[in-house]
């Protein structure tokens, strides 16, 4: 096990303040990176003068791409990492980035994210892919957050179903990726053990917490439209849209195999989730 820091990208988002945490339980040294470099490392995707300080003595990196950046980005990373001596790439992906039309028409995303794993893949040094689904977190820090806590989620996505990956099980997978062996060369799918809706998803919030919310579906240009009406830019809101569009088909609905594949137990399941969120005070503002 190294004893040399590993380099985490969005340090102070999801994932990467979960990967930093289990590394550092570890012991191992966590060079937690982000724009904004608030209690950690100064890295920004669009100044390449900042990775040179980010990379130097890692022995690996926890890669979350620069989402919207230019064709490339992540290989040029890559590339800086390997010669500054890192000796693993995790790189977080997405569930369906090669299933053509799993996003609908919009391809952007996809493009990118195969980008990036094309990347890390030629390194010349071990790697790892994580593809994970929708993230259960997205309804107690993420975008559903708000939405929830006013009392109801309007969403593009019909009846359709998700198996939640809990982002600490994203993490644990990352951090046996950095840190074990067994995982080089391996692309994981990360969900949740079951499908629920978000009918279902708001039910368990409230058995939990008492907070009622309830679920409205809206088609896809009544959601833009929303959006856009609240400032959110339209390309911003078309994205929402298209990442949605596997859990209005039912995409999202699939089990995948990853976690227990990558850490050899079973993923949470979204009660464990929201069981564990309502107990570190998640949905208490805003009126029940």
């Amino acid at each position: 096990m190294t004893t040399k820091p590993i380099l985490v990208l969005g340090g102070t988002g999801k994932t990467g303040r979960r990967v930093a945490r289990g590394l550092t339980e570890l012991g191992i040294p966590a060079r937690a990176a982000s724009r904004s470099a608030t209690g950690g490392q100064r890295f920004d995707w669009n100044d390449d003068t900042t990775w040179a300080p980010a990379l130097d003595g890692v022995s690996g990196v926890y890669v979350v791409q620069f989402d919207g950046g230019p064709a490339g980005l992540t290989r040029a990373f890559a590339e800086r990492a390997v010669d500054a001596g890192a000796e693993r790439l995790v790189l977080l992906s997405a569930r369906g980035v090669d299933t053509p039309g799993y996003y609908g028409e919009d391809t952007a995303a996809s493009e990118g994210f195969l980008d990036s794993e094309a990347a890390v893949r030629d390194s010349g040094v071990a790697w790892t892919v994580l593809r994970p689904g929708w993230f259960a977190q997205n309804f107690d820090e993420g975008f559903f957050n708000d939405s929830v806590l006013a009392g109801e989620v309007r969403l593009p996505a019909g009846d359709g179903a998700a198996s939640w990956i809990d982002v600490e099980d994203i993490a644990d997978v990352a951090v046996a990726a950095l840190t074990g062996d067994g995982h080089a060369g391996r692309t994981y799918e990360l969900s949740g053990p079951a499908p629920v809706t978000m009918a279902e998803a708001l039910g368990l919030i409230e058995q939990a917490t008492g907070r009622k919310a309830r679920y409205t579906p809206l088609t896809a240009a009544e959601f833009v439209a929303e959006l856009v009406a609240d400032g959110v830019p339209k390309a911003e809101a078309e994205l929402w849209t298209a990442a949605l569009h596997p859990v209005e088909r039912g995409f999202e609905q699939k089990v995948s195999d990853g976690v227990r594949e990558a850490l050899g137990r079973e993923a949470r399941s979204f009660a464990e989730f929201v069981t564990s969120a309502a107990a570190q005070g998640a949905w208490t503002k805003g009126p029940a």
